[in-house]
């Protein structure tokens, strides 16, 4: 008569099976890497920030007013116990201000100090792209107020501007709000 085996016995048995049978998989240095952003409009054209530079996107909410600020401060917002001024990203960067609508999104950066909403006319979700394809050469036909937060261009059926939400929020520009 054979012993009756322990549960611990029983799990060993049980890991030693799946790790014989895994042992065909590819391992994860030979999956396809890829670069992955969230997809934004500015006007017509397309933005892709990185992930790590996007804490969260929100759908913008009330916003209590400032005076003494630049057209393009919305105002700030009570997230969670934090305050967030919201920031119009395409007033900022000359686009005129966007209308509301919708499409209108806020993309939450929390980098370092500053913690702040930047209005988008749109938000097209999870983009992914090969990092090879990555292309490093600057967009001849981005506006000059643009062109400091842009670090290169994937291009699919469209081309999809690398912009650096980190770098804009650094920008001594961006943090002069007031009038």
């Amino acid at each position: 008569m054979r012993p009756s085996r322990t549960a611990f016995e029983l799990l060993l048995g049980i890991d030693q099976r799946c790790r014989q049978r895994a042992a065909s998989l590819p391992s994860q240095n030979t999956r396809l890497q890829s670069w992955s952003g969230i997809g934004f409009r500015l006007g017509e054209v397309w933005y892709v920030a990185p992930m790590g530079e996007v804490a969260e996107v929100l759908p913008p909410g009330h916003a209590t007013r400032m005076p003494g600020v630049k057209p393009w401060v919305q105002g700030v917002a009570n997230l969670r116990g934090r305050l967030l001024p919201l920031l119009d990203l395409g007033g900022y960067l000359g686009h005129g201000l966007g209308l509301a609508h919708k499409e209108r999104r806020v993309l939450v950066v929390d980098h370092q100090d500053i913690f702040a909403g930047l209005l988008v006319d749109e938000v097209s979700g999870l983009q992914h792209f090969a990092p090879h394809n990555l292309d490093l050469s600057p967009a001849p036909a981005l506006e000059p107020a643009v062109a400091p937060y842009v670090q290169g261009v994937f291009r699919r059926e469209l081309a999809w501007h690398v912009f650096s939400p980190f770098a804009l929020v650094q920008a001594a520009a961006f943090r002069d709000v007031a009038i």
